[in-house]
């Protein structure tokens, strides 16, 4: 039982030695690469909103009426940019898993 519990320890321990050594080499591994994803996502959802809220105050501007269209805007446009981070973020999951299962 122990050495059963050993072994896959030390499975372990290895899969994740070749994930870093993996990681250094592609060079993905580092923290400029990290803020880049926080800020590629950052930004999926920032272009949205802002766009709709500028379109939002466009159309009150020319078509005013009893409702905010840039209150509905907005709020369509953050929708929109999180479920387009979200999209994006369980693709890139997905593919990290897929390649961890062909490198083993």
């Amino acid at each position: 039982m122990v050495e059963e519990t050993n072994k896959a320890f030390s499975e372990q321990v290895a899969t994740q030695a070749a994930r870093k050594l993996k990681a250094k080499r592609k060079g993905d591994g580092n923290v400029w690469f990290g803020f880049g994803m926080f800020g590629l996502i950052g930004w999926s959802v920032a272009i949205p909103t802002l766009g709709g809220a500028l379109l939002g105050i466009w159309l009150d501007e020319k078509y005013p009426g009893s409702h905010s269209w840039t209150l509905a805007l907005l709020i369509a446009g953050l929708c929109i940019g999180c479920w387009n981070a979200a999209r994006w973020v369980a693709k890139e999951g997905k593919d990290m898993l897929e390649e961890e299962k062909t490198d083993d």
